[in-house]
């Protein structure tokens, strides 16, 4: 549902008598005693169809089926979607978005006119409805942040759940559905309003990186350690009131990188010192970001999925929305080759896959080894054809590489490994084996061309597998051991989801990963637009 983004109509003309021309508001004689006209707000009049002219066609829509009237008759529904309109900033959404202080001033009102009543319910609607589109899909349109985003869009009858909301006399509750259902959602939320919580801490030293620090250093950068540390929960202030590393320290460092998604050395290095300087208003940014991308989310993950943070290097099982079934570590898409946004389901397994060389590796890796030393084809058992021919090496027009598709073979040294998840996109990409397995034990793993490579990826193949009786772990082996390229149909689909996120709080507390694509801080300040 598109949301209007002129102001109405009828706010301009309500802006204009409230604020403007004060005094013709309380213009009486001065024996008069203003007449006490609120009790209009609670009578249902008449709506001119001229003062929403410039509102959203779902406005006009709701004014329509309801008779041409005035909705908003009761003081408690009103003053119920004040509060939520006040309580959507715990959203990390502006309350002023939806014209808060305008409506509170009208609210107020004693005296009151039947046309500026009218245009005070009006605005009301335009509240209701522009607030429940932002809660349920999100302020902004994914794809105007982001070429690489594939998730369907969300839709969201407004007027159905207007309609709800006032008969029920509960415009809480139905704005309260709005939101996203998922756990990640909820604790997000509490994580906002733990960091408004927080003291500043613009008063706590950088800490100036040099060399690693361990237990029995000691020095003024291990006590600005301690103090960060103190600050988000992770050390005692008992335990920080020295300068030097202990084991308390250590203790509190190894839980500072476990929320980090840095191995947990117990050790300062330069990632975990990295991490230690970001300030709270930085984490707020991101936490906001995450919140909006949360809200552009699938509203409910189903029965099974197969769920890709990208940022954090993980896929996860997860089951009846909420049940985690099993975690592995992946390698994703470097930072000029962005994994993509997406929804699918895998549908086929490959063994023993042949790898086609997509554009980019052919521009930026393949063609330029090559150039240097043909034997870069052989190195890697990639054969070049021009149609369904093959073409010798030595016949390879060095200066057209791009008249050519080049094919890896299948086996060990395949960049795909021996396993491959296909699923439909519109980016060529998919799950898959590697031959770089040792790549698993990096820290940051940002590392393929846009595909998603999975540790232990037969054990994956078993769990999407687990439908078909005849294809067991043993089954898969055997078709391995052939070497031959082979095709597996799934007869039962899993969905798959690639998202993104780098923040949330879960049993070890406020957890953030590295922004490895840069999209918070862009988000963020479009939101705040």
């Amino acid at each position: 549902m598109k949301i209007h983004t002129e102001m109405p109509k009828a706010v301009i003309i309500l802006l204009s008598m409230l604020f403007l021309f004060p005094s013709c508001k309380n213009a009486v004689d001065e024996n008069e005693t203003p007449v006490n006209s609120a009790y209009l707000k609670n009578t249902p009049l008449a709506v001119d169809p001229g003062l929403f002219e410039n509102s959203t066609a779902s406005v006009k829509d709701f004014y329509t089926g309801n008779g041409a009237k005035t909705a908003w008759i009761n003081t408690t529904d009103r003053k119920a979607l004040l509060s939520v309109i006040k309580d959507a900033a715990s959203d990390g959404l502006q309350p002023k978005d939806y014209s808060l202080d305008t409506l509170e001033k009208f609210e107020a009102l004693t005296t009151i006119t039947k046309e500026e009543c009218v245009q005070y319910d009006i605005l009301l609607t335009e509240s209701f409805t522009k607030l429940a589109t932002h809660l349920f899909k999100g302020k902004l349109m994914p794809r105007s942040m982001y070429k690489d985003w594939a998730l369907a869009p969300k839709k969201l009858d407004a007027n159905k759940l207007l309609t709800e909301a006032l008969q029920n006399h509960d415009p809480a509750e139905v704005l309260g559905r709005c939101r996203p259902k998922h756990p990640i959602y909820a604790g997000l939320r509490k994580s906002l309003k733990y960091l408004n919580e927080l003291p500043d801490d613009s008063d706590i030293g950088e800490i100036a990186f040099e060399k690693p620090l361990k237990l029995n250093d000691s020095g003024a950068v291990v006590a600005t350690i301690k103090q960060r540390l103190t600050y988000w929960g992770d050390l005692s202030a008992k335990d920080a009131k020295d300068g030097e590393y202990n084991k308390a320290t250590a203790k509190a460092i190894k839980k500072f990188q476990q929320r980090h998604g840095i191995y947990a050395t117990g050790v300062v290095d330069s990632r975990t010192a990295e991490a230690l300087n970001i300030k709270r208003d930085e984490r707020k940014t991101q936490i906001v970001a995450n919140l909006e991308r949360w809200r552009w989310f699938p509203y409910d993950f189903g029965e099974q999925a197969i769920i890709v943070n990208i940022p954090a290097y993980q896929l996860t099982i997860v089951e009846n929305n909420k049940d985690t079934l099993d975690t592995y570590k992946v390698i994703v898409g470097k930072p000029d080759r962005k994994s993509p946004i997406l929804y699918s389901s895998i549908n086929q397994l490959v063994i023993n896959p042949t790898w086609t060389i997509p554009p980019t590796y052919l521009v930026k890796d393949l063609t330029p080894a090559a150039i240097k030393d043909t034997a870069h084809f052989s190195h890697l058992n990639i054969k070049i054809f021009r149609g369904k021919n093959e073409v010798p090496v030595a016949k390879w027009d060095s200066l057209k590489p791009n008249h050519y598709v080049y094919i890896q073979s299948p086996g060990n040294h395949n960049s795909l490994g021996r396993i491959k998840f296909n699923f439909r996109n519109g980016y060529s990409v998919y799950l898959h084996d590697t031959n770089h397995r040792e790549y698993f034990k990096k820290n940051d793993r940002a590392l393929s061309s846009g595909c998603v490579r999975v540790e232990d990826p037969f054990r994956l193949a078993e769990y999407v597998l687990h439908d078909d009786k005849n294809t067991d772990r043993k089954k898969l082996d055997e078709m391995v051991a052939t070497g031959e390229t082979q095709f597996l149909g799934l007869k039962k689909t899993t969905p798959i989801h690639q998202l993104y996120w780098t923040a949330w709080m879960d049993r070890g507390g406020l957890q953030f990963r590295n922004d490895i694509y840069n999209l918070d801080k862009a988000l963020y300040d479009k939101l705040r637009k």
